[in-house]
């Protein structure tokens, strides 16, 4: 009794140490057990497997097994079971086929566990197909799904794009009796709105509350990050408000997308509001809620707070990272600060951002629209990487300097590329020309961007 009792506190002492990522302090407390005739036991070793597993190596983990033989201790379902996860963990496929094999070999029968991790592991890497095999085994070893077992199976259908199938998969398993927990509805939600699929996600989430459950603040903010992304605005906002009106604390990452959302639609003051709910109610910033924040005074023209912000964000042994610097750039230009914004685009250069394609787009909307076209028509031919966006806002900016046979040359590069450019833009460059009586040019434009779309 006092063997067993001591034994159990010695694995107690090596899980917190394990815990703590403190490996070397564990393998002593090993040693000093076994000088005073406390030996360890199979848990001992599958703790030390798990934590090598978690924190140093799948190498480092796998030494593990000599020496638990060594000690007369046969490793058991839940020592495979760990090596299967880090694998897993590790994305590495053939280790944990190897695992899964030498588990079988060894006479150890795999539990509902052990497939559920070499199913997930195929869903990781793309392999739907022989995930469902594995899927089809649990049921001809007659062993019984759990709803882990579920959830793997749906998530990873919702992962690898078969979204129809995760649903009908749902749909099976509610008419065969299974009742879908809170994480189900999650992530079959998370899925809806990754495909796109809002109005499903809406019924679903609609299901869930009729099923006596409670949506938590993953749920809201999954639907209403959805509907910000697809410009729904108005229903995103609505959602705000129902997790609001159910008492959900908010994280940094839901504020942050309601103040985005609101900075789109230029509800400034309803996102200002916002902002100040989100820091008096103590919510820790993370560089993502610098840049909202950073974002926000920009758009209100406070770009002093905004620089203040960036001293707070070095202050706290955070760094900038492009978007915080694409930010100011554009805050800048959009205040008419052209020469601000051409000496932060230097500072991000020797910062080693070099190849900002956002910020030197800011750049160049924001020389034209400070009539230094010529100036951002050389920033242009500079750039070695350009996309759509930077050909359509420099012939928008030409057309509006009348401009249009230099814009029409432009259009024409682009299209050619196989870039697109919006067709307000290609009409503004053809109406253009032909009220600037270049009436055979616009016609040959016409017949070029015709060639190049069914080109492309």
């Amino acid at each position: 009794m006092v063997c067993r009792l001591s034994t159990r506190l010695l694995n107690i002492s090596i899980a917190g140490f394990c815990k703590s990522r403190q490996l070397e302090k564990a393998e002593a407390v090993i040693i000093d057990g076994i000088r005073l005739g406390v030996l360890p036991d199979v848990v001992t070793y599958n703790t030390l497997i798990d934590a090598y597993c978690r924190f140093v190596s799948m190498d480092a983990a796998y030494t593990i097994l000599p020496r638990m033989r060594e000690a007369g201790i046969s490793p058991d379902v839940i020592t495979y079971n760990s090596l299967l996860a880090g694998a897993t963990r590790n994305c590495l496929l053939s280790q944990s086929l190897d695992i899964f094999e030498e588990m079988l070999q060894s006479g150890i029968h795999p539990d509902v566990w052990s497939y559920n991790t070499l199913m997930h592991c195929f869903f990781k890497l793309g392999k739907p197909d022989e995930a469902y095999r594995v899927f089809r085994d649990i049921i001809l070893s007659n062993l019984s799904p759990c709803p882990t077992t579920f959830n793997i199976m749906i998530n990873g259908l919702c992962r690898n794009g078969y979204m129809h199938n995760a649903l009908g998969l749902f749909r099976n398993l509610q008419r065969h009796g299974f009742v879908p927990k809170l994480e189900t509805y999650n992530i079959l939600i998370d899925g809806l709105c990754k495909a796109g699929r809002l109005g499903a996600a809406r019924s679903v989430l609609k299901e869930l509350g009729e099923s006596g459950l409670k949506p938590n603040c993953i749920t809201y903010t999954t639907v209403m990050k959805r509907c910000f992304k697809s410009r729904q605005f108005k229903l995103g906002l609505e959602i705000l408000s129902e997790m609001k009106s159910e008492g959900h604390t908010f994280d940094g990452f839901a504020y942050c997308t309601a103040i985005s959302a609101l900075v789109k639609m230029g509800k400034i003051n309803e996102a200002n509001d916002c902002m100040g709910q989100m820091i008096k109610n103590g919510i820790v910033l993370d560089l993502v809620s610098y840049n909202t924040l950073i974002n926000l005074y920009c758009k209100e023209g406070k770009l002093e707070a905004a620089f203040n912000l960036l001293d707070e964000i070095e202050k706290r042994g955070l760094e900038c990272d492009r978007y915080t610097h694409t930010i100011i750039i554009d805050g800048l230009c959009k205040a008419g600060n052209i020469e601000g914004a051409q000496q932060h685009l230097s500072y991000m250069n020797t910062m080693g951002f070099d190849s900002n394609l956002v910020a030197l787009n800011c750049m160049i909307d924001g020389l034209c629209k400070a009539g230094q076209i010529d100036c951002a028509m050389k920033l242009f031919e500079s750039m070695e990487i350009k996309d759509s966006f930077t050909y359509t806002s420099l012939v928008h900016n030409l057309c509006r300097a009348r401009r249009f046979r230099s814009a029409s040359k432009l259009l024409l590069s682009c299209l050619k590329g196989g870039m697109k450019i919006l067709k307000s833009t290609q009409r503004a460059v053809l109406d253009g020309l032909c009220n600037s009586g270049y009436t055979s040019e616009a016609r040959k434009l016409k017949s070029k961007i015709w060639s190049a779309r069914l080109l492309h």
